[in-house]
């Protein structure tokens, strides 16, 4: 059931009630954080100067913060402050980062002069100027952090029946895609097309409506008190573990530490794999209290919390497998916009598409294959086999994909490379070739990203400890934000190794990039292979529900 019924005069709490303003939220935020990070790449070459690679490293770097920085934004709000205050005020962060932003972009001495095709030097930003874009930028992505996962999960709260929650996920996953696609096509447009300032003042804009939006529910919502933070009896064990290492294991089960329970005590067996770690729950004098409860939390922790490890531990090969899986993709999306920048991106004699729009692509394709996938093939599948696909056969498919993605990738950009050099264009000039011939890249790679992405978030909410399945999603954030940083790090590495990516992109061989990814991806998917075959699920085996 919902939120019980308050006293008389009083409004309830939780419920359908809070949905309008929690989804206008959610498309607010969503829609000014797309608004601002989208074309950064573009903004930083036209408006700061800044040479195209190191615009393309800036934006991985951000992409790296804007998917980790949630996860501690989760935490805050899960542990220690709620989720109402983290929201809040990371809103308001997120304000005063766009605004400051939309400065840079309106008043002149905030950033450098414009570049004037060779008739002068260059000139890039100031150490003061640098310093305050950096400055909005992070302000900006300190604000995604309290709000990404903290949103979905506060207004997940607010249901008490599993059948409301899935309806209001739905809801929330649609406004969060439809104010992506919005500020991926719309605000880039009128950034590229009308004036930055007016771009980014439209993203402030809409985060001040999703601000005033959750404020004004606050009297509606039903507020959870924060619980702890999961992961702190999983460090206990670590510590405990380390503490009591010189003892020795004891066979009989009475002599470790058993979870209690509102129904009675909890018995588990001790495990062999990873026979260490059991020395955490051992029992020793003056680690209970006379009433049975435990004397020294850092001391002794429960066969429970020792097991919830060792799957963490169980699972960890298999999550390593997801950072070269995205890493390669991270790359990708930010070179791209290079190569936008450098192709004909003409729709019709008038119209000309936005280099940061061209991943729309890639998220129309996502959509349209997770669509396809539901409805159609994993049903057929089964129909036809009497069986489900796995969740690793899911990812399976997602590596395969992105290998597939990033050779077509190499393929296209050795012909824009030829048609560079048929008519002797250098540096960063337009070269006559359709944008177009891109999009079957970012259609494939939005296909892998469908199989995937929610393969990994449902395996590890399978998979996972019960005390931590909520962390999921952010076992994904962290692959993500990991796989930008690691990135970032092989692009540095290639510029100063290889001749590939010189500041214009027309005199080097960015096609060999893509080949390096293609590899990197296919070396880690026979890794992923390995790690496959030798996975044993923990909590169903090889079952699972076809989705409609």
């Amino acid at each position: 059931m919902d939120a019980e019924p308050q006293s008389s005069g009083a409004p309830q709490k939780g419920g359908w009630v809070t949905f309008p303003f929690l989804i206008v939220t959610m498309a607010g935020l969503t829609l000014a954080a797309g608004g601002w990070s989208s074309n950064i790449i573009v903004y930083l070459i036209n408006e700061f100067n800044i040479k195209i690679i190191d615009a393309a490293q800036i934006a991985n770097i951000l992409g790296g913060c804007m998917a980790l920085s949630p996860i501690i934004g989760a935490i805050l709000a899960d542990s220690y402050l709620g989720s109402f205050i983290v929201i809040w005020v990371s809103s308001l962060v997120s304000m005063v980062g766009i605004l400051v932003l939309t400065l840079t972009s309106t008043l002149d001495p905030l950033k450098p002069k414009p570049c004037e095709n060779g008739q002068s030097p260059c000139i890039g930003p100031s150490k003061a100027q640098i310093g305050i874009l950096y400055t909005s930028l992070a302000l900006s992505t300190m604000g995604v952090a309290g709000t990404r996962f903290t949103l979905g999960s506060m207004g997940a709260d607010q249901f008490g029946n599993q059948k409301h929650q899935q309806v209001y996920f739905n809801w929330h996953y649609f406004a969060l895609k439809v104010a992506s696609l919005v500020s991926i096509v719309g605000i880039v447009y009128i950034q590229d097309n009308v004036s930055w300032g007016l771009g980014y003042g439209l993203s402030g804009a809409a985060n001040l409506v999703g601000l005033v939006a959750f404020v004004m529910g606050s009297r509606y919502y039903l507020l959870l008190k924060p619980q702890g933070s999961p992961f702190t009896g999983l460090g206990c064990v670590l510590v405990a573990a380390f503490q009591k290492r010189k003892l020795l294991l004891s066979p009989m089960i009475e002599d470790y530490c058993q979870e209690q329970t509102p129904g009675g005590t909890k018995l588990i067996n001790t495990t062999n794999s990873f026979k260490f770690l059991n020395h955490a729950a051992l029992v020793t004098e003056g680690d209970m209290n006379p009433d049975g409860s435990v004397n020294k939390p850092w001391n002794l922790c429960t066969l429970q919390q020792v097991e919830d490890l060792k799957t963490l531990i169980r699972i960890s090969p298999i999550w390593s497998t997801g950072i070269l899986l995205h890493t390669p993709i991270a790359t990708q999306m930010s070179l791209i916009v290079l190569q936008a920048l450098a192709m004909d991106r003409h729709l019709g004699p008038r119209f000309q598409i936005s280099a940061g729009t061209m991943i729309v692509f890639a998220t129309i394709s996502t959509s349209i294959s997770l669509a396809l996938m539901n409805c159609f093939l994993l049903p057929l599948f089964h129909k036809l086999t009497r069986t489900s696909p796995t969740l690793l056969k899911r990812i399976g498919i997602g590596h395969i994909l992105s290998i597939s993605s990033m050779a077509l990738s190499a393929l296209v950009e050795s012909k824009r490379l030829t048609t560079a050099r048929t008519h002797k264009l250098t540096g960063n000039s337009i070269v006559p070739m359709s944008v177009f011939w891109m999009v079957p890249q970012l259609v494939v790679v939005g296909a892998g990203i469908a199989f995937m992405f929610p393969g990994q978030v449902m395996f590890y909410y399978q998979e996972f400890p019960k005390s931590i399945k909520n962390t999921a999603a952010a076992m994904v954030a962290v692959v993500s934000g990991t796989a930008c940083f690691l990135g970032t790090a092989v692009v540095d590495l290639i510029r100063k190794t290889t001749g590939w990516l010189p500041d214009g992109i027309n005199d080097g061989r960015m096609d060999n990039v893509y080949w390096v990814l293609a590899i990197v991806g296919l070396i880690n998917f026979g890794y992923y292979l390995v790690c496959s075959w030798m996975y044993k699920y923990q909590n169903v085996e090889n079952k699972e529900p076809i989705s409609h």
